[in-house]
């Protein structure tokens, strides 16, 4: 098996539950269209706005430079993007990519009303078989999206090939809590709150359930450490945010 997440033979995790390979994506997507319009509300309500300083500190160890190129996978609404393009400059590229239609048309939507045009595309793909040259892009984000691939580890490869020798993966994702005690209040808000929330806002719980279930089955720190490493990214490291809730990872193709 790829993946290192106890998964049946031909199955694997949509949250708690086992499913068909072949029917993840379409009941992540699902997901997805469900909160799109919500999206960036819930996320501050969530996050209690933290999200923001997480995705920030992501951007400044990205250590984006004019004139680069950058692939920024589950984009979503395109916040990440929309720095990452005033960054490169209009000698620059930024591709925001998502394999959902409704969250990338949110994002187009919102990243043209900003203004944010000429050096930024836009394309849906499927993070495990990335439709982009070898060797194209100087760093690829993906931020919050990583747990919800089936096959993290082609996922992993794919991203590597299409990074150019020199470049950098950054993958900003939620994980597991490091401080003592903390572990056990994360729980209880994300079980509890979370799903109560996304049903007064969104009038969807089961998402936000799900959202808590991903979480948990996620990898921990050391293990996506390793999985980088084994897709071939070296000097491998990772960064712990509010007490290991969220952690960055970041790993260069030499």
């Amino acid at each position: 098996m790829s993946e290192r997440e106890g998964k049946a033979e031909g199955t694997t995790h949509f949250g708690y539950q086992q499913v068909p390979v072949d029917e993840k994506a379409q009941r992540v997507a699902q997901v997805f269209h469900s909160v799109a319009d919500r999206y960036d509300v819930m996320n501050d309500l969530m996050s209690f706005g933290v999200h923001r300083l997480w995705k920030r500190y992501a951007i400044n160890l990205a250590a984006v430079r004019k004139g680069e190129r950058v692939l920024d996978l589950a984009g979503g609404t395109g916040d990440l993007a929309e720095r990452f393009s005033r960054l490169v400059g209009p000698e620059g590229e930024v591709v925001l990519a998502d394999i959902n239609a409704s969250m990338l048309e949110h994002g187009r939507e919102r990243l043209i009303d900003a203004g944010v045009v000429g050096n930024l595309h836009f394309a849906q793909v499927n993070a495990e078989a990335l439709p982009f040259s070898d060797n194209h892009f100087d760093l690829i984000t993906i931020a919050f999206g990583l747990r919800n691939v089936t096959d993290k580890d082609a996922a992993l490869r794919s991203m590597y090939r299409v990074l150019r020798p020199g470049g950098r993966l950054l993958v900003l994702e939620f994980s597991k809590p490091v401080l003592p005690g903390l572990g056990k209040v994360y729980d209880a808000y994300s079980f509890t709150a979370l799903p109560l929330m996304g049903r007064m806002v969104t009038g969807d719980a089961d998402s936000y359930r799900y959202l808590a279930e991903s979480i948990r089955m996620h990898p921990d720190q050391q293990t996506l450490q390793e999985m980088m490493a084994a897709a071939g990214f070296e000097r491998v490291n990772y960064y712990n945010l509010t007490g290991g809730i969220v952690a960055v990872h970041r790993g260069y193709k030499f």
